[in-house]
């Protein structure tokens, strides 16, 4: 009796210091992305305390980053957990291997108070026609190795395998003769009936600024949530955005291969703001709004009306200023906050009427630049520019950058600060033979913002691991006190 009354305690004070955190209330239940590509990272503790502020249920990560799930304990957010292409290979071929990243990755988060992992996204869109191929053979084998792994560890009832796909891996140009990519057809056959067979939805990453950034025909108004002048028409059916139309072309090309209805979840959509023409904060504003307002709805499409997709996670939290720029310089900015956490333009993810509440405590460097020194001849300062563009970020004066129109004097200086901030602000990062100097006065001009990076080293906090680690160490200490008590 004493040893049972001794273990009650134990668990009230278990449930107690799991709950110190607080509880993230419903809200619309939209998900984010959480990439971590960048060269100055907050810290986790203070992106899950943005997520918290505005209501954010959902996210989704690329990696399984132990500081980021240390940081997601106790939140009560639900959680994908993403295994990065280059792990699909290993995956595929070893249920060791598969095993052992879902005890280290899963398993060790599942406890009552931890994380909330819900789903596990094998890959990030591998089929991406311009991998040509080099992960399609991995997917499958690796998602069945997971699975099973999941199995092993009796959690498969609560966290479920899915692929995000990208739309490229079907054609949807007419939504009534929507169809998977000829190579792809059999293998995402067998995925499909894979994933139906334990219950989990097709995963689909949707962006329509690509098709308006590639496609000079297309219009840039379909895009958007709005009544269009030129609806898309297919038969009896009538599409007013690119969002119903690349959607009900999926839903097509899963009933042609026997899974019509398959529950369907948007694993990424938004829209840039800068490095693109229609890259602009108006427009994802804009896009944004209309996305959530369609959710909020319920409507579905014509040929699921009523039958919206399950959840919905924008792309992005936070800018990565270290994202490949292969599809466009654009892919460095699809943050609603810039990548210090701070607001871009309001939207409702959540927090309802309330604005967006940005990061707080974060820690920069001091408030120095590096500027071009318009005293010097500069005639041969192109490759520094370079040189700084090479491995700092540059994209802002790209064409339709915030940057792009601030003149030629400027320009150099904006690369010269972006290679100073990256490298911490070091003294030998700002010289350029001579032609850089450091200086007190902010060089931003309007909306062009020289940014001073963040001591991404210096605010890390450790007090979701700490509070893993005591409430582990408080359930051995109960079990032990326990079992010596029964003896």
């Amino acid at each position: 009796m004493a040893s049972t009354t001794f273990m009650l305690k134990c668990l009230l004070f278990i449930w107690v210091s799991v709950h110190l955190s607080p509880v993230v209330a419903g809200g619309l239940g939209l998900g984010v992305n959480w990439g971590t590509q960048s060269s100055h990272r907050l810290s986790p503790s203070i992106v899950v305390n943005v997520l918290q502020a505005n209501n954010i249920t959902k996210v989704k990560l690329f990696d399984a980053d132990p500081l980021v799930l240390e940081a997601l304990t106790g939140t009560h957010i639900n959680v994908m957990l993403g295994v990065p292409n280059q792990m699909l290979k290993t995956l595929s071929k070893s249920r060791a291997a598969a095993r052992s990243w879902v005890h280290d990755n899963v398993t060790r988060y599942a406890f009552k108070g931890g994380v909330d992992i819900r789903y596990i996204a094998v890959g990030n869109e591998p089929f991406l026609a311009s991998y040509k191929g080099q992960f399609q053979a991995f997917v499958l084998p690796a998602v069945v190795n997971i699975q099973q792994a999941l199995e092993k560890a009796n959690l498969a009832n609560q966290v479920k395998v899915v692929v995000p796909c990208n739309a490229d891996a079907y054609q949807s140009k007419v939504p009534s003769k929507g169809i998977f990519r000829p190579d792809l057809n059999k293998t995402i056959h067998q995925l499909v009936s894979f994933l139906s067979s334990n219950g989990s939805p097709f995963v689909v990453n949707i962006y329509p600024l690509l098709d308006v950034h590639q496609n000079k025909n297309s219009s840039i108004h379909h895009p958007f949530f709005e009544n269009s002048t030129h609806p898309f028409i297919d038969g009896r059916r009538v599409y007013q955005n690119d969002f119903e139309r690349i959607l009900d072309s999926l839903e097509t090309a899963l009933k042609q291969n026997g899974f019509g209805q398959m529950p369907i979840i948007i694993g990424g959509i938004g829209w840039p703001t800068e490095g693109a023409a229609n890259a602009t904060i108006s427009n994802a504003k804009r896009f944004n709004k209309g996305l959530i307002n369609y959710i909020k709805s319920n409507k579905g499409t014509p040929l699921r009306p009523g039958n919206p997709p399950v959840e919905t996670y924008i792309y992005s939290l936070l800018d990565e200023d270290q994202k490949s720029i292969v599809a466009g310089n654009f892919e460095r900015h699809w943050g609603i906050f810039t990548f210090d956490g701070q607001v871009k333009y309001e939207v409702d993810l959540g927090q309802g009427s309330k604005d967006l509440a940005s990061a707080e405590n974060v820690q920069y460097f001091s408030s120095r630049w590096c500027v071009a020194n318009d005293n010097l001849d500069l005639t041969n300062v192109s490759s520094h520019v370079r040189l700084a563009c090479s491995t700092a970020d540059c994209t802002a004066l790209s064409s339709g950058g915030s940057c792009n129109k601030i003149g030629a004097l400027a320009n150099i200086s904006y690369a010269f600060n972006s290679y100073y901030q990256l490298h911490n602000q070091s003294g030998d990062s700002c010289n350029f033979d001579g032609l850089g100097m450091i200086t007190t006065a902010d060089p931003s001009i309007g909306d062009c913002r020289f940014l001073v990076g963040i001591s991404d080293s210096s605010v890390f906090t450790v007090y979701n691991s700490i509070t893993l680690l005591i409430v582990q160490s408080i359930v051995l200490l109960c079990t032990l006190t326990s079992l010596s008590n029964m003896f």
